[in-house]
């Protein structure tokens, strides 16, 4: 009889991920507010993209959901909750719960818009009077992490998909006169190498945060690097067991800044120098101050705080108002230098 470590696949641990602070910071903001709206990360090949995406989803908290449901439905939350659920609890049927991992969904580079929203089998819906729904990607990945790879080399109407079911937290699917609406609500990420063509500016737009990577050029560092990925390899229980101790710790420090978000609060005074510093960059719609308030609070969660300091904001703000300053899609990413330099202009 297999054991079950050897029917898990192990995860390389987020805590032995050296380097990539602003990745690895983004992503962490993210979990504690996924309404930031998700994460766009840009870098070279090789640098540990999707080995940390993929860690990241083994720090959170397992979730409720009503057991067999197949959107993973919160128990008592309507906004993540299916209509099928909500008719039962209205028919006053008990809910049978369960707990599961953080859904964490990989959308692959040719997935289609059926693979992506699900299908209506007309047929059955015609024949037998019976609306039979097949969920898609979005469905599997309510309450969870959407993750697409090479995003930027994805259909541009698959990409605007997404984000509007990100955004809105429910996917709607139209067939011949039939619809089906169910929560979709995720934590959208997305990774892909510059050298491969970037996001339109209006897409780039939707998404909360722009974490930029690059190569580790520090010799000592790329070492520790290869030595901890072949460590990993070798034995990867025994890498994870390792770092147990950071892992929970970690993991207590999200769940600690979930828990106190709401309590969080921003100076009216700093919110107006965030403002100030979106229109001095001239970055179009009030996505970018809405972001940047929302991260700020996060770190602070995160900092264990319920009040936003200047320093909070500092910490935040190029990864929530870089990609927003681009007008022209030939234009590059600026690195965060104007960003910074408006801040410091204003803050000071």
């Amino acid at each position: 009889m297999s054991t079950i470590k050897e029917r898990i696949r192990p995860v390389f641990p987020f805590t032995a991920i050296v380097g990539q602070e602003e990745m690895k910071l983004a992503l962490i903001l993210n979990m504690i507010d996924p309404k930031i709206g998700g994460v766009m990360i840009m870098g070279d090949r090789g640098t540990g993209k999707s080995t940390t995406i993929r860690a990241i989803a083994d720090l959170l908290p397992q979730i409720a959901i009503v057991q067999d449901d197949i959107f993973n439905s919160h128990p008592t939350d309507t906004d993540l909750m299916s209509d099928t659920v909500q008719e039962s609890i209205n028919d006053g049927t008990p809910v049978v719960t369960t707990l599961i991992n953080v859904p964490m969904i990989d959308l692959p580079l040719g997935a289609t818009e059926d693979r992506v929203c699900g299908t209506i089998d007309i047929e059955k819906a015609l024949n037998e009077g019976v609306k039979t729904f097949e969920p898609g990607l979005l469905a599997k990945a309510n309450r969870g992490i959407l993750y697409v790879d090479e995003v930027n080399l994805l259909d541009d109407h698959l990409v605007d998909i997404l984000l509007d079911s990100a955004a809105s937290g429910w996917n709607t699917v139209e067939r011949e006169g039939i619809s089906v609406r169910h929560p979709a609500r995720f934590v959208l990420v997305g990774s892909g190498n510059p050298e491969e063509g970037e996001l339109r500016p209006q897409l780039l737009d939707r998404f909360g945060m722009h974490a930029e990577i690059r190569t580790v050029k520090d010799p000592a560092l790329r070492v520790k690097i290869v030595e901890q990925r072949s460590h990993f390899d070798k034995n990867p229980f025994a890498c994870i067991t390792e770092y147990q101790d950071k892992q929970a710790m970690l993991k207590s420090k999200i769940a600690e800044a979930r828990d106190i978000l709401d309590e969080v609060v921003i100076d009216v005074s700093l919110r107006m120098k965030i403002s100030q510093v979106c229109g001095e960059l001239d970055v179009d719609g009030l996505r970018g101050d809405i972001v940047t308030n929302r991260a700020a609070k996060a770190f602070a969660a995160y900092d264990g705080r319920r009040n936003v300091t200047v320093e909070d904001i500092k910490q935040v703000i190029v990864l929530c108002l870089r990609h927003r300053l681009r007008k022209d899609p030939l234009e590059t990413i600026d690195s965060g230098t104007r960003v910074m330099e408006s801040v410091l202009e204003v803050f000071e």
